[in-house]
């Protein structure tokens, strides 16, 4: 780039020897001091064009401003025809360097300035002064609007890559905490089901060798699902098809914690169809959360389950007793809940979690969809 600038600047060297010293010289180059003075304005004037990319401004005024010289002292020496190309490149110098408003002042200043030049130069000069600086100042004006697009366009691309960059970042955050929830709730839950029987195990192992292997029957059951929920989940990462949730998997989950030794029910009003997977999901994870923090905080609690289709909304409610035992088997992370309502609120939805009277409530709202088909059963089992 520096060598195509030197190159430029020779160039216009060239061109001011060319179009002012060697007519000057051919004419006679003048032996006053006046027009040497008259010469050298007229070719500094020119010169001052070397610079006109990195200060078009400086080079507009300046560069007008030495060509009054020879205007000046006009009496003192000759202007060449060929002159007129400096007072061309000088307007357009102009249109580049000012946008907006100020173009419109430069425009007003420029014709005051050829007003001036007419006046002081006189006889029939009117033609080239026009010819030699409208053109090139509607030039420079459209060259310079050009280059402002250009730099908009490129300016709102780069706008456009940052965004794009900041949604994939967003949208990579949003993934890992939708996968770090789903193993949350995956793991968090197995985990929680198994210490739960294992400790039961551990009590009846010495007084009742029958109970004990179905405890362990039971934990063996706990850890086959919690691997099928994660060799699931790794499908749904991978791509792979998989069949959609629906509230079915509420009842299952009961029966499995049932089955663990929790006192547990579960009771379904109004209708299920029409529910899309997504809140069906969320719904399954609600429960799931729900069941394994009671078996962590609340054991030998009672849990009561309650999902409600009716009118436009799924409503899932889960409430638990006072534990029955006041140390806790487990610790959790913290997160459940707070997953649970980003989870919830993702889809329109709200989700309250509180103490209630003697014990811990959980409840969601969801929008269901359009549903056809009323229905009411139950699930579970009172120990």
């Amino acid at each position: 780039m520096k060598t195509g600038r030197r190159l430029e600047q020779v160039g216009i060297v060239v061109l001011v020897i060319a179009v002012i010293a060697v007519p000057t010289a051919i004419h006679g180059w003048p032996t006053s001091v006046g027009g040497n003075v008259f010469t050298a304005g007229l070719m500094a004037s020119g010169l001052t064009l070397m610079w006109w990319r990195s200060h078009p401004r400086l080079v507009a005024i300046l560069g007008g401003a030495l060509l009054l010289v020879p205007v000046a002292l006009n009496a003192y020496g000759w202007f060449p025809d060929t002159a007129f190309a400096i007072l061309a490149l000088l307007t357009l110098v102009a249109a580049l360097g000012w946008s907006g408003r100020a173009s419109w002042v430069v425009a007003g200043v420029l014709a005051a300035y050829l007003a001036v030049l007419w006046f002081v130069l006189g006889g029939d000069i009117e033609v080239p002064l026009v010819m030699f600086s409208v053109p090139s100042f509607l030039a420079g004006t459209v060259l310079r609007l050009h280059r402002e697009a250009a730099e908009a366009l490129a300016r709102r691309g780069r706008e456009l890559e940052e965004e794009r960059e900041l949604f994939a970042e967003l949208a990579v955050r949003h993934e890992r905490a939708r996968i770090a929830s789903e193993l949350h709730d995956i793991v968090g839950h197995a985990i929680s089901v198994m210490v739960i029987q294992a400790a039961a195990g551990q009590r009846l192992v010495d007084r009742d060798p029958v109970g004990t292997s179905e405890v362990f029957a039971g934990l063996a059951e706990s850890a086959r699902q919690g691997h099928e929920d994660l060799r699931r989940l790794v499908e749904l990462l991978g791509g792979v098809e998989v069949g959609g949730p629906d509230l079915s998997l509420i009842e299952e989950i009961v029966t499995r914690a049932a089955r663990s030794g929790l006192d547990v029910s579960c009771r379904f009003e109004g209708s299920r169809d029409g529910v899309s997977a997504p809140v069906a999901h969320a719904a399954f994870r609600v429960v799931q959360e729900s069941l394994t923090n009671a078996l962590r905080y609340a054991p030998g609690a009672a849990v009561r389950v309650v999902v409600n289709g009716a009118g436009r909304d799924l409503t899932v409610r889960v409430e638990n007793g006072d534990a029955v035992q006041r140390q806790p088997l487990l610790s959790g992370t913290g997160r459940g809940l707070a997953g649970l309502r980003e989870r919830v609120q993702e889809l329109g939805g709200q989700l309250v979690a509180g103490p209630v009277a003697g014990g811990w409530l959980v409840e969601a709202t969801m929008p269901g969809g359009d549903r056809r088909r009323t229905w009411r059963a139950g699930v579970g089992r009172r120990s």
